[in-house]
């Protein structure tokens, strides 16, 4: 055992179910879709962000720190994942959050104000100076805040996804299932990068399939860059003798539709056949657009008939609530 594998809080229910998706696989015609459920991580409402929370308040333990501090938009599920956790470990919890207060908190804020979490707002695009300008505040009122980055998307965030790649391929090994493609909502690049890794750790040969959810093309750093950087640097974290480049990663970038937490047709229909096909809750901004890109890429047959898809649930149905108005006329 790698001693890295240790180096965590236990705050996820693990091993995540993989379900077999049989009617929207039906229904569409296409691959046989299997669906890995980390919206089950249970943490308030479990999660992607709770695997890479178990490797960073561990992290944060270990370097004496009393605050986490964090950012995301309104809904961010990575931010009501951080308050939860933080609460369970007895940290506090301030969040910087993008946009202006609503009148009434519902959906993932509503959960941040139960878990006890301090909230301060923030125009969309600074929230990253507001990090800085809160934790040089909490250091001057001589709490030890620890900063964690958004999405949890640092190389410590990332091995709980390398960890969860070793998780998939044991489960499959013991099913005796065999994947072609995973697919799965791709945004900060923790749970990517993470993925990599442990696909190159664990002898994974099929296809891994980042659906852009607000990473267009022609950003500052390309993603690819971003997703090599990190993954490289989770790697090197680990010890493991690897080396990747940015044509390593499949990245589809067209169903970026209205921007970030724009609801569309798109999102819409995926939500709905989902829920009604399986039962199954997927989220306005993350698995809904991911799972309408499969769905698509389904209908222009992108994927065989003979093949296996693994979306990989990575949370989020508590933002459903803050969408009510427009997902109300389903």
């Amino acid at each position: 055992m790698h001693h890295w594998r240790d180096e965590r809080v236990r705050l996820a229910q693990l091993p995540t179910p993989i379900e077999k998706m049989e009617r929207l696989s039906k229904f569409l015609g296409g691959p046989r879709i299997l669906v890995k459920r980390d919206d089950q991580t249970g943490l308030a409402f479990g999660g992607n962000k709770t695997r890479k929370l178990e490797f960073l308040i561990a992290d944060a333990l270990r370097r004496g720190a009393d605050t986490v501090l964090t950012a995301g938009a309104a809904q961010s599920n990575h931010c009501r994942q951080t308050a939860a956790a933080a609460a369970h470990v007895g940290l506090r919890c301030e969040l910087i959050l993008g946009g202006e207060p609503p009148e009434v908190p519902n959906g993932n804020l509503l959960l941040d104000g139960l878990l006890g979490a301090a909230i301060h707002w923030s125009a969309r695009d600074r929230r990253g100076e507001r990090l800085d300008e809160v934790a040089a505040r909490l250091r001057e009122a001589e709490r030890r805040p620890y900063v964690i980055p958004y999405g949890g998307s640092n190389a410590i965030g990332a091995t709980g996804y390398v960890v969860a790649m070793e998780e998939l391929m044991d489960q499959l090994r013991r099913e005796a299932i065999s994947v072609d493609h995973i697919v799965f909502a791709s945004s900060s690049g923790g749970t990517q990068a993470g993925l990599m890794v442990g696909a190159a750790l664990t002898g994974y040969e099929g296809s891994i399939l980042g659906i852009s959810i607000d990473k267009g093309e022609r950003s500052d750093v390309p993603y690819q860059v971003h997703l090599s950087n990190l993954s490289n640097k989770t790697a090197a974290r680990l010890g493991l003798a690897m080396e990747f480049s940015p044509e390593d990663f499949v990245i589809n970038y067209d169903y970026l539709g209205g921007g970030y937490g724009v609801l569309g047709a798109l999102e819409r229909e995926a939500i709905t056949l989902t829920a009604r096909s399986e039962g199954l809750l997927l989220d306005p901004v993350y698995t809904g657009r991911a799972m309408g890109a499969l769905i698509d890429l389904i209908h222009h047959k992108r994927f065989s008939r003979g093949e296996t898809v693994l979306f990989w649930h990575t949370g989020g149905p508590p933002a459903l609530f803050g969408y009510a108005e427009e997902l109300g006329d389903c």
